[in-house]
């Protein structure tokens, strides 16, 4: 009997068990969030309108909102505009003491809500937002979740365009910091203060890629403005953004370098290549003029030089210079021609004289010769015949032997190697051509030198962040 008693005890606790499984297998526990949704969030029970108290609910405290964010992409950076465009996860989190509720042992580990409108949100705003929007593809993305100790998570995805103000001195070999400004509007820090979540609070993808600029490092800070109405909270992000330089060497440098090079093949030309020279002259500089015209079409207007400038403008001024060059060689030509000409007419009539002297001698030799004979036949002595002190014959006898009579001198090293170039036998114009083969691009090599390195060192001295 009392083995019997055991056995229907066994039985009756096995099917309470197996209806209790039962019960809890058909538990629907969206419906337990609706009801708790409905429990806090009821018409009469939460005001959305008025801001959660403090710590510890305290009310005359602020209510303390952490920030964090996810960087999803950085689309452009506008050297022009002076703007760039990010995608970022954006979330805030702030606990309401009025939204706790019963997770049901730990079943409901939180509540989600998709209509921001129904709980308190922070007023927070981005302050140099140009342009903004929310992305609704499928659906809305954004979410609200409520946790059961009355902590509340908002996060949305979002599109921004946002004020840069650049600095351009240094362009091409600049650093810019953009910055992500949020504030909030309306609550004063007395009601609202944004922190910065502990840890981790800004996180970017991986695989971020820019056009022309690379991201650094970013750095986290507190911006609060005081105003007549109060004092605000507010956040910022730093963005260092260093430029990519290969892309300007590609297309401004090498291309620049190339035409004030090409500029130079005029000094090797003839001089009498007039049309060749002229031409090439002109098509580099307008080439220069052109490439010049469209870097500053891509940057805006601004009141200082920027290094791009003072690089275009030195190149500009070397295909200017060549071409001046030739302007001075064409010159020098006709002028040699025109020295040439009055020093072949001075010739011709020296040589004029000279043969009119050296007819007036002869004839003066023959009559001498004539009475010396008959001086002779007369028994006379003869004297001998002397040339009178100025005469050219004697004074180019006379110069001839002095030059026979000089001592060698030794080899100097200047001399023969300035005597590799042309002298004064040689033309003026082939002089100031051969001087401008060497001088243009020795000045140009000093010149990329104290760029480079003016340039580049005060780079690394401007690096403020």
């Amino acid at each position: 009997m009392g083995s019997g008693h055991y056995f229907w005890a066994i039985f009756y606790f096995a099917s309470l068990c197996s209806a209790s499984l039962a019960n809890n297998a058909k538990i629907n526990f969206r419906e337990k969030e609706k009801k708790v949704l409905d429990q806090i969030l009821g018409a009469g029970k939460y005001d959305a309108r008025i801001r959660p108290s403090g710590i510890n609910g305290t009310a005359n405290l602020a209510t303390m909102v952490k920030v964090n964010m996810f960087l999803r992409s950085i689309s452009k950076i506008d050297d022009y505009k002076m703007e760039y465009s990010v995608q970022l996860t954006f979330r805030e989190q702030w606990t309401d003491e009025r939204l706790k509720f019963d997770d049901i042992q730990g079943r409901l580990k939180y509540l989600t809500l998709t209509e921001a409108n129904r709980v308190w949100m922070p007023d927070l705003f981005f302050s140099n937002e140009k342009e903004g929007h929310f992305h609704n593809i499928i659906m809305p993305n954004v979410y609200i979740r409520i946790f059961p100790n009355g902590s509340v998570l908002y996060s949305i995805r979002i599109s921004l365009t946002l004020a840069c103000p650049m600095n351009l001195k240094l362009y091409p070999l600049d650093r810019q910091i953009c910055s992500l400004r949020m504030a909030s509007y309306g609550w004063t820090t007395n009601d609202l203060v944004f922190l910065w979540k502990e840890g981790d609070p800004v996180q970017v993808v991986k695989n971020l890629h820019l056009p022309r600029f690379t991201l650094e490092k970013f750095l986290t800070d507190y911006c609060n403005s005081k105003t007549n109405t109060g004092e605000y909270s507010c956040l910022k992000v730093d963005l260092l953004f260093k430029r990519e330089f290969s892309y300007y060497l590609i297309q401004i440098y090498i291309p620049c370098c190339m035409l004030v090079i090409v500029s130079w093949v005029s000094f090797w030309l003839d001089q009498g290549a007039v049309p060749a020279r002229v031409s090439l002259g002109v098509t580099t500089l307008l080439t220069m003029a052109t490439q010049t015209s469209g870097i500053n079409a891509s940057l805006p207007p601004v009141s200082y030089t920027k290094a791009i400038d003072v690089w275009t403008g030195v190149c500009l001024t070397f295909v200017f210079g060549a071409l001046l060059e030739f302007a001075l060689v064409n010159y020098a030509s006709r002028s040699d021609m025109h020295k040439e000409n009055m020093k072949k007419k001075r010739r011709d009539l020296e040589q004029a004289s000279l043969d009119a002297a050296s007819d007036l001698l002869d004839t003066d030799s023959n009559a001498t010769f004539a009475m010396a004979s008959q001086f002779q036949r007369g028994g006379g002595q003869q004297k001998p015949l002397v040339r009178h002190p100025g005469d050219p014959l004697a004074l180019e006898k006379r110069l001839q032997c002095e030059v026979h009579m000089q001592a060698p001198k030794r080899p100097n090293c200047c001399k023969t190697w300035l005597s590799k170039f042309p002298t004064r036998q040689c033309s003026r114009s082939k002089r100031i051509d051969v001087i401008s083969r060497i001088t243009f691009p020795l000045v140009f090599a000093l010149f990329n030198l104290v760029y480079w390195s003016t340039y580049l060192f005060r780079e690394e001295e401007d690096e403020t962040f």
